[in-house]
């Protein structure tokens, strides 16, 4: 008998089973989410805002504290965003597309989905692409690459550098000697930022 196998095949087996556990409960959770958002944009419609108040009331009461107004009203966003977007990516979780509930630009929300199924990125490394402004950066010319889905270089997406002459030889350059070395040519530092 080979333990090492038998046992390599249990693990491989486990970890097979746990991420079709995880990808049906990504599944369902985005679909649940989106058909609660679309009930409750409708019985908004219908019944007046005040509903989703009264309904996360009763909620809270019969279900937990999860779902608060808040929780409800994300939701509702989340079912408004995806029937802008059209698509779901089975890839993101809830909580990546909570994320982006707060853009409007779409071509902005297309590229956030798009880099965080090519980079696997996590909710956390989403949120903080965000915070940077990572889109904003971009130039023109990849945007428009990232918009009309053409095939895109790292290099496109790589900045390129400032460089700046270290005169004084500094071994440590902080904040103000740096500071000192853009002012000391400035013509030469904003021919240098293209």
């Amino acid at each position: 008998m080979n333990y090492y196998d038998e046992i390599k095949e249990l693990l491989i087996n486990n970890e097979i089973v746990k991420r079709v556990k995880d990808y049906s409960k990504n599944k369902s959770d985005l679909t649940t989410y989106y058909n609660v958002g679309k009930l409750l944009s409708e019985a908004g419609k219908h019944y007046g805002e005040g509903i989703i108040k009264e309904y996360s009331t009763k909620f809270t009461k019969e279900l937990g504290k999860k779902y608060d107004l808040s929780y409800l009203n994300k939701m509702r966003k989340y079912y408004r965003l995806i029937e802008k977007m059209a698509t779901v990516s089975p890839k993101l979780s809830y909580s990546h597309y909570v994320e982006l509930l707060s853009i409007t630009n779409t071509s902005k929300i297309n590229y956030y989905i798009k880099i965080s199924e090519e980079q696997n990125l996590s909710v956390r490394e989403l949120r903080e692409r965000i915070k940077s402004n990572e889109y904003e950066r971009l130039s023109d010319k990849i945007r428009n690459k990232l918009i009309n889905k053409e095939h895109t270089e790292v290099t496109d997406l790589i900045k390129n550098p400032i460089l700046i002459e270290n005169s004084y030889k500094y071994q440590n350059i902080n904040e103000k000697a740096l500071q000192k070395l853009i002012l000391e040519d400035i013509p030469f530092f904003f021919k240098t930022i293209r």
